[in-house]
């Protein structure tokens, strides 16, 4: 028996006619009668009986055809879902991502996909750069966004976007009434909010680098582990804090950001992938990715 046969078997049943059945399979009526025969006998029952108004279905070929047309439907959705497979259309993308990416290039990115890709399921885990690598080289992510530059012979790291640092303040700030542009010194008494090193290394020590390249080392305070929660403490007027261009898309009252002046060091986010990544999935987001990092 061979898929052939049945797919015969099943269009002389809907035409109850071999002529007509003949003529939609596109093959001569000689050829389609041998097919059905051999089908009977290598089931060892009469599937169908001929006269000359056509044919009807016997009542073993009654069963036959309903179980075989369920098989052949959900033969013929195993092939299409293997080929969606193959060109990514379906299954999971676990990603991990820096917590700084929420305000930026990630929500975009993730709309688009999802329209494009609507039978993804989408994993987002929020980790460090460290944690990231880890996770990629046990299988737990298949892609993240982190701070760069990462530098591991068995990881891909492709730069995204570049982000300068601005300073959020309170809008009662003595100071929030200066320029557009501030000069990070003029601050080196107040208390600044950050995330812990241990969760955002990369972000924290940027922040320190760029206030002693100011001249003075910053006096940390209250720590938060969500930037929100960071420039939601600079509301309140605990402190003032060092964050990325992207939370300037996060507005709260009692709040303004201002640039810094003098030109400064970036925050480098990218994309981290396994070296070699060949998966369909990876590869369609990584095209969204970079068109949204792009716009």
């Amino acid at each position: 028996m061979d898929l052939r046969q049945i797919r015969y078997f099943i269009a002389v049943a809907d035409a109850r006619n071999f002529s007509r059945a003949a003529e939609r399979l596109h093959v001569s009526q000689p050829p389609l009668s041998i097919q059905i025969k051999r089908l009977e006998d290598e089931i060892g029952v009469r599937l169908l009986n001929r006269s000359p108004r056509g044919v009807e279905l016997t009542p073993a070929g009654a069963l036959f055809y309903e179980d075989a047309k369920g098989a052949l439907a959900r033969l013929d959705g195993a092939k299409k879902r293997a080929r969606q497979a193959e060109l990514g259309e379906v299954g999971t993308l676990s990603i991990g991502f820096v917590s700084i990416v929420d305000y930026g290039v990630l929500p975009p990115a993730l709309k688009d996909f999802r329209t494009r890709y609507p039978r993804i399921e989408v994993e987002l885990h929020e980790a460090t750069t460290d944690q990231q690598v880890q996770a990629l080289r046990n299988g737990r992510f298949d892609l993240a966004l982190a701070l760069g530059p990462v530098r591991e012979a068995d990881l891909k790291f492709e730069p995204l976007i570049e982000e300068e640092l601005l300073l959020a303040l309170p809008a009662r700030h003595p100071l929030a009434g200066a320029d557009r542009a501030t000069d990070l010194r003029r601050f080196s008494e107040e208390t600044f909010i950050a995330p812990p090193r241990e969760l955002a290394p990369g972000l924290h020590d940027a922040i320190v680098a760029r206030c002693r390249s100011s001249g003075f080392t910053p006096r940390m305070g209250q720590q938060a582990r969500q930037m929100q929660t960071v420039v939601s403490l600079v509301a309140c007027g605990l402190g003032v804090a060092l964050v990325p261009a992207s939370m300037n898309n996060l507005k709260r009252k009692g709040l303004i950001y201002r640039r810094l002046r003098g030109a400064s060091e970036a925050l480098q986010i990218g994309m981290l992938t396994r070296a070699g990544e060949n998966s369909a999935i990876v590869r369609n987001f990584s095209e969204v990715l970079r068109v949204s990092a792009g716009g």
